[in-house]
């Protein structure tokens, strides 16, 4: 998956229109106190920004005939990928359409992308098998509406922002962990066994490939491979046809004309969506279920937030609202749990289908969402008789349509960081949860970040004399040398490079005065502003006078926050410029009788 630039995140389509509305929000007792009222208003307002608009109905009218098309192309894709991740996430090919057409519709309707498609992702089934076995199809569904609940308030918290700081390679490296763990979970229905114990991924495929050298099941592998085959050759050869369903209708029917036992069907499906219902929830577990919930939260927020992204960067012109995005993604999730729906995200590979098809609004991830829909009610019959075995295979060709090799080797090549953390952050995928994952790869990629910022600091001893005002004789350029050394120092004085400094400063020569030039500090933190303060204090004990030149006003605060110029500013040794620092030096240097005088 290629990572396209986070420019201009803000939705166009999203924010016009909002004072189309026409509620100007809740009435406030005119004796409440105006900050009251003003609280009051400005969450309205907040709520406001998120709900849908005007604007939206407008872009959804321009070209109806052809998100249409758009929509019914990417239901057709979604199809055999909602059932698969169904059942792959323990609650069954039922799960996976009800979560298809509830959150796909919601999503669709209050996100904040005009393409995003929403539904059951291999990212999320990879987080909800553990769920499944710890706590049963009820805690998935619990866990799935508070995750919901979370999203929403991150929303209304406008995090959505926060999504432009993670860096490509942790993005890369979480993609190739989620394809190889989503070609993994698949090997126990591609090669025809039970589902083997365990709760992590690599584990139950070993043990399944060794079930299948005990006991070979050659009809399950023939239906997944030839699926798979068919898909990704398909793929190339003709792009715009949707060789998923092809290939799975072609393996059904061969495994009903032939009878072949060896390829166990899906099984019943029920004629429809459940009634929704709340009888799933168990306040009393609630306590245990909330880090999963937390876990899935974070998931969806990013997993949604990345597919956003992709599909920006395939049109012109489209822009998504992050925080908008949330809010429609935590709306789906609370939702979706009382059809008996699994946790939901934006769907990048459907997201692609779906602006690769045509799409230019949300009428199209909705048309997909009702497409589903006829099919539950219509069609659940025909689904059920599906093989799990070609199931298996659409998402072990999806899995390697996940992984895009010029972008890995790209990205490889970039940096050596870069390649460290795209490694680290697939391993991670791989043998851990997937949002520690992420974690872990923000976590590494931030030190590697600071250890290149810190070693493009420098501190340099530089030749003052250039600075001198006025005309000077060589014996008094010689007697300023003797005595006074100044140092710039250039770039970031942070807690990464600040220690260094220090050490740097109190090596200094036997000299009279030290002169610091911090006009060229790009920033500054209480670190920073410390061990300046430590500096000045050892210099000013072995008798050096300092002098400061070139503060900036945003490094003031920090500095006077320590006390880091007290001793400076009592002798009155801070100067705005360079020049004025080295009269100064050149006056102390008078008074001590070093310099003859003026």
């Amino acid at each position: 998956m290629s990572t396209p630039s986070p420019q201009g995140i803000q939705d166009t389509q999203g924010i016009q229109g909002t004072e189309d509305a026409t509620d100007a929000g809740p009435r406030v007792p005119a004796g409440a106190p105006v900050r009251a009222r003003g609280a009051v208003r400005a969450g309205w307002g907040r709520v406001r920004s998120l709900l849908p608009v005007r604007a939206d109905l407008a872009a959804a009218l321009r070209a109806p005939r052809r998100d249409l098309t758009a929509g019914l192309t990417v239901a057709v894709v979604a199809l055999p990928l909602a059932l698969g991740f169904g059942v792959s996430s323990g609650l069954g090919a039922e799960a996976g359409l009800a979560t298809a057409v509830v959150a796909g519709a919601l999503a669709a309707l209050f996100g904040g992308s005009n393409l995003q498609v929403s539904g059951p992702t291999g990212a999320m089934t990879v987080v909800l098998v553990p769920i499944v076995a710890q706590h049963g199809p009820g805690g998935v569904l619990t866990v799935g509406l508070l995750a919901g609940l979370i999203v929403v308030g991150l929303a209304l918290a406008r995090a959505g922002r926060y999504m432009t700081y993670i860096p490509a390679s942790v993005v890369e490296g979480f993609t190739l962990g989620i394809a190889l763990v989503i070609g993994l979970q698949q090997l126990p229905h591609a090669l025809g066994v039970p589902e083997p114990e365990g709760e992590r991924v690599p584990v139950v495929a070993w043990r399944a490939v060794e079930a299948f050298v005990r006991a070979p099941n050659w009809t399950a592998a023939a239906l997944a491979a030839g699926v798979a085959a068919v898909m990704l050759v398909g793929a190339r050869v003709r792009p715009a046809v949707p060789f998923s369903i092809v290939a799975v209708v072609a393996a059904t029917a061969v495994a009903q004309v032939l009878h072949l036992d060896a390829a166990a069907p899906i099984g019943d499906l029920p004629a429809g969506l459940p009634a929704p219902s709340l009888g799933f929830l168990d306040l009393s577990a609630v306590g245990s279920l909330l880090a999963p919930a937390v876990a899935v939260a974070a998931l969806a927020a990013l997993e949604s937030l990345l597919s956003a992204q992709v599909a920006d960067g395939m049109t012109v012109g489209q822009r998504h609202d992050p925080d908008r995005e949330l809010f429609g993604q935590g709306l789906a999730n609370v939702v979706a749990p009382m059809f008996g729906g699994v946790p939901a995200t934006g769907a990048i590979a459907r997201t692609a289908v779906n602006v690769r098809s045509g799409a230019s609004s949300r009428l199209a991830a909705l048309t997909h969402a009702a497409v589903l829909a006829v099919i539950v009610f219509a069609a659940a019959p025909l689904v059920s008789r599906i093989p799990l075995a070609a199931l298996a295979g659409v998402l072990l060709a999806t899995a390697v349509r996940m992984v895009e090799v010029g972008s890995l080797r790209a990205m490889a090549r970039a940096t050596r960081s870069d390649g460290a953390v795209l490694v680290l952050t697939a391993l991670a995928t791989l043998a851990l949860d997937l949002v520690y994952a992420v974690i872990i790869g923000l976590v590494v990629a931030g030190a590697l970040a600071l250890r290149a910022v810190a070693a493009q600091a420098r501190m340099d001893q530089v030749d003052f004399r250039a600075d001198l005002p006025g005309e000077h004789s060589e014996e008094e350029h010689a007697l300023l040398a003797e005595h006074i050394v100044a140092y710039r120092i250039d770039g970031p004085l942070f807690f990464a490079v600040a220690h260094r400094f220090l050490l740097e400063l109190s090596e200094v020569a036997d000299v009279r005065v030290v002169i610091l030039r911090l006009s060229r500090v790009t920033t500054m933190d209480a670190t920073g502003a410390l061990v300046l303060k430590d500096a000045v204090e050892k210099l000013h004990r072995r008798g050096i006078a300092v002098m400061v030149s070139g503060i900036r006003p945003g490094q003031r605060r920090v500095l006077d926050s320590v006390g880091a110029l007290d001793p400076v500013r009592s002798e009155g040794r801070e100067y705005a410029t360079t020049p004025e620092a080295i009269a100064g030096a050149r006056s102390h240097l008078r008074r001590a009788g070093l310099l003859p005088a003026a």
